[in-house]
């Protein structure tokens, strides 16, 4: 790991912005000044004025490994999310296989280690018949716990009010959920069907997932976890009625905390007609009203992360009829220039995206000496570039093993001109450093 050294930078840290350089020594950032003399570097970098941030630490991809090669694998994603200013993620366990075993996870770990140029993490799965597992868990060897308590696929839908009870019980670290409701569901899709036939166009999918399948799970979720005192969080909220789930406490006092997807903060139902299966996702997206009221949840602590939930499908894949393209959309590349449209756009202040985007999923994840530009911290770090004339997204190379981007038509008015890795360069000037490797995230609980 090589020394680098960061010049005349505008400092994002802890609710504040000021000017200053940062050096890095053996991974670590080793100095914070107004100025730095009298050092000298392996690496000297002039940022110019450029927003220097603590890395993108995503809480929620699926980066298809192993199992769906075609689609995206640790090597391909982990490239496009640094680019995007990630440094860190947390990958899923619906893989194939899924991550249900102690096996499972070693194996995934192996990969990453190999092949990741991110910092990584995994979630452990849930299904009917592993609970005696997941109860039996070391906290300090994963992310968390993932159960979909609806709409999932193969063995890892956990709908049996007796299973979730135990699992609320007995889960020994912060239990992720997926909600939805099934049966509602299935109940919007059979009479959509009945009204309009069996060619259901894309925008039908907040229709059928729609805002009460949503609440009636993610409620039934913060029932339990309130009578079983489960450290939960409700992933990926879509609606402003399921917001009145969760209090505006800070991180420190609550029990029970949500996250919210960037696709979700940046879509609605209007771009259903141009861009159809590319943004259906599960749940999914859903009105203006929706969109806008996470935003100003975001403002508060009611809304305590933001993530990505990269999900990438083939492009042949997303060209088929609605009712059989798969859901999910790969966002990891173009994640902090996208979130940064809404700072432009002055809807959040720049040290509320780092806080929820960096410093609360270090926290909230018990991840040591992350997520925040402080000595002796890891050096994750993301320089953020102004485009004046706005970067277009169709004129830069895809990164992502699927090669679309639902951003195609958008032009960003900030990109990432470097991202470091536990203190490894790993993109710059539009270039990726292959020989950088990521490290396993450690949680301390």
């Amino acid at each position: 790991m090589s020394s680098v050294l960061i010049r005349n930078a505008r400092l994002v840290n802890e609710g504040r912005e000021f000017d200053g350089d940062l050096l890095v020594s053996h991974g670590r950032i080793v100095k914070i000044a107004s100025s730095i003399e009298g050092e000298t570097a392996a690496v000297e970098i002039d940022a110019n004025g450029q927003w220097l941030l603590p890395g993108m630490i995503d809480d929620q991809v699926h980066f298809r490994d192993p199992g769906a090669p075609d689609k995206g694998s640790f090597h391909t994603e982990s490239r496009a999310a640094v680019a995007g200013g990630i440094t860190s993620f947390m990958d899923m366990p619906n893989t194939s296989p899924a991550t249900l075993t102690l096996a499972a996870l070693a194996d995934k770990k192996r990969r990453a280690a190999t092949d990741s140029v991110a910092n990584y993490g995994f979630h452990f799965g849930v299904s009917n018949d592993n609970l005696d597992t997941v109860a039996a868990l070391n906290p300090c060897e994963v992310a968390g716990v993932k159960v979909f308590m609806g709409a999932s696929t193969g063995n890892m839908l956990v709908d049996d009010p007796r299973i979730l009870e135990r699992l609320f019980a007995e889960v020994p670290t912060i239990l992720l959920a997926h909600c939805e409701h099934t049966a509602s569901i299935e109940a919007n899709a059979a009479n959509l069907r009945e009204l309009f036939g069996e060619h259901l166009p894309p925008a039908a999918h907040p229709l059928i997932r729609n805002a009460d399948a949503c609440f009636r799970s993610s409620s039934m979720a913060v029932d339990l976890a309130r009578q079983h005192g489960t450290r939960l969080h409700v992933l990926h909220l879509t609606t402003a009625r399921e917001l009145t789930l969760f209090e505006d406490q800070p991180l420190t006092q609550k029990r029970i905390t949500a996250e919210v997807c960037l696709h979700h903060l940046l879509f609605d139902d209007r771009d259903y007609p141009s861009l159809g299966n590319l943004i259906k996702c599960n749940p999914a997206i859903k009105t203006q009203a929706d969109r806008d009221a996470l935003r100003k949840a975001l403002l508060s602590n009611r809304l305590d992360v933001i993530g990505s939930d990269h999900a990438p499908h083939t492009w042949a894949e997303k060209q088929r009829p609605y009712s059989q393209a798969p859901s999910g959309l790969p966002v990891v590349q173009h994640a902090l220039p996208a979130l940064l449209e809404l700072v432009a756009d002055k809807v959040l202040p720049i040290t509320t995206l780092v806080a929820k985007t960096s410093h609360r999923v270090a926290d909230l994840f018990a991840i040591p000496d992350r997520g925040y530009l402080r000595e002796g911290y890891w050096a994750d770090l993301v320089l953020i570039k102004p485009e004046t004339d706005g970067l277009a997204v169709s004129r830069q190379p895809i990164l992502s093993q699927c090669s679309w981007t639902p951003f195609t038509y958008h032009r960003f008015r900030h990109s990432v001109s470097t991202t470091v890795v536990s203190g490894q360069i790993a993109w710059h000037d539009q270039r990726l450093n292959d020989s950088c490797q990521g490290l396993a995230l450690r949680f301390m609980r």
